[in-house]
């Protein structure tokens, strides 16, 4: 009986370790795309997106964002993407599904779900931000997230990181077999011209 106990509850703790280690592979998680992807280290120490579930398709853009006017990417043209959110991004060709004028944030949080915080999660707009206002956020401020690009992410409390206007755009692409439509969000200095 001892016996069976104890190796009910190593299997227990083995069990657990192994969820945990699929939703953080380290303390710092960035924002990868798909529908069950998992995340290397990336070259800065932190980590990528990768290891936070997302669904295969991104949704509509938020209420309220503003198409681009002239964008240097318009809708429907062929890219190659240069980010590197998720394990298949870089290098990934892609097609643009919308451009907008808006700003642009990269935020830490922590997962309305628990787990390891999440460092300089890239993007989110400021359509995404509860109460965000039309003025830029300057670093530092803390806000919530209206964003619901991985569970968890949602009603989250964060912190703004970084910000850009850059036009920012939503893209559909494939990687290690996965199509991936409506992918929020890539900013232009991540992408450049389809070879």
């Amino acid at each position: 009986m001892r016996k069976r106990l104890m190796t009910t509850i190593a299997a227990g703790v083995l069990g657990g370790a192994l969820v945990l280690t699929g939703c953080s592979t380290g303390g710092d998680q960035g924002h990868k795309g798909g529908s069950s992807a998992s995340a290397p280290a990336s070259s800065d120490g932190g980590m990528d997106h990768s290891s936070m579930e997302h669904p295969m398709d991104g949704g509509p853009a938020p209420a309220g964002i503003e198409e681009a006017t002239s964008p240097k990417y318009p809708v429907g043209t062929k890219v190659t993407l240069t980010a590197d959110h998720m394990e298949g991004m870089d290098g990934a060709k892609a097609t643009i599904v919308g451009a907008f004028d808006t700003y642009t944030y990269a935020v830490n949080f922590t997962p309305t779900t628990g787990g390891a915080p999440v460092k300089d999660h890239k993007w989110v707009v400021q359509q995404e931000i509860k109460d965000a206002g039309t003025k830029r956020l300057p670093d530092g401020t803390e806000v919530t997230l209206e964003a619901e690009h991985m569970e968890g992410m949602k009603g989250a409390k964060a912190t703004i990181a970084f910000s850009t206007d850059q036009t920012v755009y939503m893209v559909d692409y494939e990687a290690g077999g996965m199509k991936m439509t409506n992918h929020k969000w890539v900013v232009e200095s991540e992408i450049k011209p389809a070879s």
